[in-house]
């Protein structure tokens, strides 16, 4: 009697396939120790795996196992009958600390699509295209970076999806920048889809009428200091920026998501690292995040934890939503707007707490004058310290008069031994660098235990007071030019690299021996994620990218163009009418007689929604935009949606073409069965 065992994680448990009644006939099984997600059916698991050459036919108990119990599992195919009989056992609790290498698609994500092709082709029948399971086409949908605009875009083109019966039928969603922002409000939701309409008017109503207190950002880039061994400016720029644009602090974890997407689109949240040449495409997915090209991966919960050859040996806290909206929309962080935001953002963060709604407009100037900060009981001083720091870098940056920081670090360091001494020449100007970096060495003396043992921006580890010659203030100096550094040197993204002191083949060197990696916005080298939805395991057939940019309209797809044809990776001809930059239309197709997925290029703004007026509409949604108004929200939604109304019945027709082309590659392949 041969035994098959197959690992299945939260809770673990072990299923025991003990014998065939049908000795001469042995069904093709998953892979030895498959990992199942927790809210996998197993009868439903094991169906799928026999899909292909058997019909289920009944399954008894029609409960789901929860505990040790036997089951048998009759299939029926082309001259088989066979039985399974099998029996679940209790096992312990696991989860993956390992990095994994392989270009195969994680167990979860091939049961979810699996899970979904069931519901795409009811959805597709719906529409009057019929089919067989094996010949429902993956669609992914893709959303481009633009801020609000791309958040509010990607609101209403889904909603228009799901209005015209079609969202059931997108296998993926990927976002990039701005459109990541509607994902993260969209997946902590379960079973979205099911009340999208509801869920619409919760976010427009977060979006026009919503706000987070100055305090509270403050306290969340706090937390990312004192928490995290890697501190950068995506932490300043989701606590103090991002929070405030999308008018929420979201604290759920990205591994929160897995039981959330049962009955959605699978969700691609991407970025790249920005110190990876070769293969810059990084995915992040509830489950598993990873080059998208090179095939390397972790579970999601550990990424940014520190590793070592491919073993979590220390853990890191999992990133936040509001992190994540932060790194993957970090393009927006233009340099001197970015610098001009944060200057007259943070001393609304210091000032007193009945003042924190005195301004909204964070591009616009403060509409009052801040006062150094009177402190309160409740007020935690490392997080005025930090804050005062921060915004002392900023103002020598933009070149205006600190004196407002030096007041209020005047009160900060009152019954301090040794405050630092004023710089001479801040009362006429801004300071010098020499200035800054004395007096920022300063306060960190002052507040040893707040700044003692930070991780440098340039370093791969940890200061111990005796990392530099046994000088328990040179793990001072270090920690002060930490906060000089993230400016000057303008540093994102900063993570440990899990796969530092492995030997991956095709993966270059000096990446395995980085202990740190830095990931940035996707949108500045491309600003359509199509690279997580090349990936060949994946086998997409149609790709829908919604472009929400204002600038040229095809940009991204003629670089994806050309970046494929690098690559060796299949995408289709990319050829537009000339004059139609200016005046795009609302529907493009490129597809060829390649083996490379059909792409459908939707421009936000074109000359069918807008009617002529193309660039009036750019104008009015600016990528660097702190607010919409609810007029702004409901015309934007409105265009969006439009795109995906007026094109319906040609999207369908796409749709039927693929099925039809992969009905009649069935037709030429042998019958096994014969």
């Amino acid at each position: 009697m041969k035994k098959y065992w197959y690992r299945r994680y939260w809770p673990c448990v072990y299923l025991v396939l003990d014998r065939y009644q049908n000795s001469r006939y042995r069904p093709p099984l998953p892979l030895q120790y498959s990992e199942v997600p927790c809210h996998t059916d197993v009868f439903w698991y094991l169906s799928q795996h026999y899909r292909r050459v058997a019909a289920v036919t009944h399954i008894r108990p029609e409960a789901h196992l929860t505990t040790s119990q036997a089951f048998t599992l009759t299939i029926q195919g082309s001259k088989i009958g066979t039985n399974i009989l099998a029996k679940m056992e209790k096992g312990k609790k696991t989860k993956s600390s390992e990095v994994r290498v392989g270009h195969c698609l994680n167990e979860a994500e091939k049961l979810h699509v699996a899970r979904r092709r069931k519901s795409a082709l009811q959805c597709l029948k719906q529409h009057n295209i019929l089919c067989r399971e094996d010949e429902v086409p993956n669609i992914a949908v893709l959303g481009s970076g633009g801020g609000l605009r791309a958040m509010v875009g990607l609101l209403g083109s889904l909603c228009q999806l799901k209005e015209d019966g079609l969202l059931d039928c997108i296998m993926y969603l990927s976002g990039v920048s701005g459109s990541v922002w509607c994902m993260a409000s969209l997946y902590k939701e379960p079973d979205w889809s099911t009340k999208l309409e509801t869920m619409k008017d919760t976010i427009v109503r977060r979006l026009a009428d919503g706000s987070v207190s100055w305090w509270k950002m403050g306290q969340k880039l706090m937390q990312y200091y004192t928490e995290k061994d890697n501190f950068s400016l995506t932490d300043v720029w989701a606590a103090l920026i991002v929070s405030n644009m999308v008018k929420e602090i979201d604290e759920h974890r990205i591994s929160e998501q897995r039981g959330n997407y049962t009955n959605e689109p699978y969700p691609i949240y991407t970025v790249i690292d920005n110190r990876m040449s070769t293969d810059p495409w990084f995915e992040i997915t509830p489950d598993e995040s990873g080059y998208s090209l090179s095939g390397v991966f972790v579970d999601s919960s550990s990424w940014g934890s520190l590793f070592k050859k491919g073993k979590k040996i220390k853990d890191q806290p999992e990133m936040d939503m509001l992190y994540l909206q932060g790194l993957c929309g970090s393009v927006m962080a233009h340099k001197e707007e970015l610098l001009k935001a944060l200057h007259h953002l943070i001393p609304m963060v210091l000032s007193n707490p009945e003042k924190e709604k005195a301004n909204t407009n964070l591009t616009g100037g403060a509409t009052f004058s801040p006062s150094p900060v009177q402190l309160k009981g409740e007020v935690h001083q490392e997080h005025q310290v930090l804050l005062t720091l921060l915004g002392l870098h900023v103002s020598t940056m933009v070149k205006e008069n600190p004196k407002f920081y030096l007041n209020t670090m005047d009160d900060l360091m009152k019954g301090k031994t040794s405050p630092p001494v004023k710089p001479k020449t801040s009362s006429e100007g801004p300071m010098s660098e020499t200035e800054l970096k004395t007096y920022t060495l300063h306060v960190c003396n002052s507040f040893s235990h707040l700044f003692e043992g930070r991780l440098s921006p340039n370093k791969s580890e940890k200061l111990s007071p005796n990392a530099f010659g046994g000088k328990p203030e040179t793990s001072l100096r270090e920690s002060s030019n930490t906060l000089i550094d993230i400016f000057t040197e303008w540093i994102w993204g900063t993570s440990y690299n899990y796969l530092h002191g492995m030997t991956v083949e095709g993966v270059n060197p000096s990446v395995l021996e980085a202990k740190t990696r830095g990931y940035i916005d996707a949108g500045l080298l491309l600003n359509l994620p199509y690279f997580s939805v090349l990936r060949k395991e994946r086998d997409i057939d149609l790709i829908v990218s919604l472009d929400f940019g204002v600038g040229d309209p095809f940009e991204t797809v003629y670089k994806a163009a050309a970046m494929c044809k690098d690559l060796k990776i299949p995408f289709p001809k990319v050829d537009v009418p000339p004059g139609e930059k200016a005046k795009p239309k609302d529907f493009y197709v490129f597809k060829d007689d390649t083996k490379a997925p059909t792409v459908i290029h939707i421009p936000l703004f074109n000359d069918v929604n807008c009617k002529g007026e193309v660039e009036k509409w750019r104008q009015r949604y600016q990528t660097f935009q702190m607010s919409y108004s609810h007029e702004m929200i409901s015309d934007l939604l409105e265009k969006a949606g439009l795109n995906i109304k007026n094109n319906k019945m040609k999207l369908l027709k796409e749709v039927k073409k693929i099925i039809e082309e992969r009905k009649r590659l069935n037709m030429e392949k042998p019958d096994v069965y014969k």
